[in-house]
């Protein structure tokens, strides 16, 4: 189902996915990659829905709106990366959004992101946002945030291929030490011989596998991972 909700002045329109409980059961937010709220993220919250999550495939560029375009991403999502507090906003928004559902436990929300997605997860992260927990597939772990580490309340998975230039070893060694002066609960877990986008099945469409490759046994591996910590966060 719809839900609208408005983030950084826009008027968002993402995909509510229930699950078949009827009790209130943990929500998990899922932001897409920079092409907006496309099949790939509405699929995934239907996929965690279906095993008892209320999951919200939240919007990025407003009006549900998507870039077909690889080349027109970059673009679309600069002002985004050069303006944290207006990523943040975006983040959370779609938090509030699910967090106000009658069907969630406020109490017991994750967020997860697929490469700009994830990005955003760990911005709402860093802001202090009441997350149980938090991953990111694929994602850019730039530490120059409108937040800080030391806020985090929240359990970090992060999932990366090793040969991701996307996500070059710099960024991975300055965001660990990033975790650790924040004494934050984190995990990164690197997948050697994988590109980005390693979850996405469409990832060989976009025409450029040097940069952008799917790969289903990191896929299911990242996914067993995610699970894992959603069963110990929500368990505590």
């Amino acid at each position: 189902m719809e839900l609208r909700y408005s983030a950084d002045g826009l008027d968002m329109c993402g995909q509510l996915c229930l699950p078949a409980q009827g009790e209130r059961r943990p929500g998990v937010l899922v932001f897409p990659e920079g092409f907006g709220l496309g099949a790939f993220a509405k699929a995934t919250a239907e996929r965690l829905a279906a095993i008892g999550f209320v999951a919200l495939a939240c919007d990025l560029h407003g009006g549900g709106s998507t870039i077909a375009n690889l080349d027109e991403v970059l673009p679309a999502i600069a002002p985004l990366h050069n303006d944290r507090q207006r990523m943040l906003a975006r983040a959370k928004g779609g938090f509030d959004a699910l967090r106000a559902r009658p069907e969630v436990d406020p109490a017991r929300i994750a967020s997860i992101g697929f490469c700009f997605g994830g990005t955003m997860a760990l911005e709402l992260a860093r802001s202090g946002a009441d997350v149980a927990a938090t991953v990111g597939f694929h994602c850019g772990l730039g530490t120059g945030s409108s937040g800080s580490a030391a806020s985090i309340r929240s359990s970090i998975l992060v999932c990366i291929g090793a040969d991701d230039p996307v996500v070059p070893l710099s960024e991975r060694l300055a965001f660990e030490e990033e975790m650790r002066a924040g004494n934050v609960a984190w995990r990164m877990n690197i997948y050697g011989g994988v590109r980005h986008s390693f979850t996405n099945p469409t990832a060989d469409t976009f025409g450029h596998p040097e940069l952008a490759r799917y790969d289903a046994g990191a896929e299911a591996a990242a996914w067993r991972e995610m699970l894992a910590l959603f069963d110990a966060v929500f368990a505590a």
